[in-house]
């Protein structure tokens, strides 16, 4: 759908109210629809909140971008909120990633291995250093908010932190949180576990976030602030 010249992906769903969203690192503008709400009502909710939209778009324009990563020697990565040089080694055996105090992440890999290959390999790093640090978090949360563990998972995603289908009840993480600050994680596991009691994002929902992370805007802020990326 076309609003005053604005690409608009339209979604029709079972759901009560009109959500709309515009989402990194393009701004892309997504609008989740009741079924019975017909394209005029739409547009017209579209073009009430343009003002907004471009405010959105004009953030993630201005917002700090990591290039393409080439997986070579000096290159930058993040890692929990701290940023390391990296170092590629070469070598048969087993492939890995090593942070030293100084800032250095050292890459093992084989022989021959192509950016792709690299790339899996610090993937995999971390994936498995973002679980370590979600579970005890998903558990302090459960106690907390008296609910039991969830099942949860971690995948790339393009558009959110997190995410909880409630259907399922399962909790999805975005591996991308592998990059950011501990507070930042803690404030998505938080988020994400709370919807499994207040479903939308309402003053019962604000209520409680507040009263157990009173510092949570300015958590969402610093994590909104980190560069964007394709992961």
């Amino acid at each position: 759908m076309e609003v005053g010249g604005l690409q608009v992906e339209l979604i029709r769903k079972d759901i009560k109210n009109l959500h709309l969203g515009v989402y990194p690192p393009a701004g892309r503008v997504r609008v989740a629809a009741p079924l019975a709400l017909d394209d005029d009502a739409v547009r017209l909710a579209v073009v009430r909140r343009l003002g907004w939209i471009r405010k959105q778009q004009r953030r993630f324009e201005a917002q700090p971008r990591q290039s393409a990563r080439e997986m070579i020697d000096g290159e930058s990565h993040y890692l929990f909120g701290r940023r390391y040089r990296l170092q590629v080694m070469a070598a048969p055996g087993r492939q890995s990633v090593v942070t030293s105090p100084g800032g250095r992440m050292l890459l093992c890999c084989h022989p021959g291995a192509d950016t792709a290959k690299r790339w899996r390999v610090l993937e995999r790093h971390y994936r498995t250093e973002l679980k370590v640090r979600l579970v005890p978090l998903i558990e302090y949360w459960s106690g907390v908010l008296s609910l039991p563990q969830p099942d949860w998972r971690v995948r790339c995603m393009k558009t959110k932190w997190g995410s909880c289908a409630l259907n399922s009840r399962r909790l999805w993480f975005n591996l991308a949180l592998a990059r950011a600050p501990d507070e930042c994680i803690d404030y998505v596991v938080a988020h994400e576990m709370l919807h499994l009691i207040e479903p939308r994002h309402g003053a019962c929902f604000i209520e409680i976030l507040s009263a157990h992370l009173p510092d949570w805007h300015e958590r969402r802020a610093k994590l909104n602030e980190l560069p964007l990326t394709d992961w």
